[in-house]
């Protein structure tokens, strides 16, 4: 009895197929598609939208952190105005973001 027992359980027992070993694997690939490369694609496209978007008058914010007004825009650079006297000429793609018109500081 306890034979039969011995060969019942090693007959279940069997190996699962090998696509199976690659399941977690999958998981792992989906999870990072969908919590870090995906949200991350987004972002770029909208960043692209907003640069190619710039025309004079728009106030941004560039990746340095420095905060000018548009006064022209051609397909490589930008003309900063940050104030009196001061003009500046940045790459279009160090564009961090634009400030909508009638936003304040955050320090106000």
């Amino acid at each position: 009895m306890i034979d039969f027992l011995a060969a019942a359980g090693a007959a279940g027992a069997g190996a699962p197929p090998g696509w199976v070993q690659f399941l977690p694997i999958i998981g792992m690939v989906l999870i990072f598609w969908f919590l870090i490369i995906r949200p991350q694609m987004k972002r770029q496209k909208e960043h692209q939208q907003k640069v190619s978007a710039l025309k004079k008058g728009d106030q941004v914010v560039t990746a340095g952190g420095l905060v000018g007004k548009v006064v022209k825009v051609d397909d490589t650079y930008v003309d900063l105005d940050l104030g009196p006297n001061v003009r500046v000429k940045a790459i279009k793609h160090t564009i961090g973001d634009v400030i909508q018109p009638g936003g304040t500081p955050a320090n106000d």
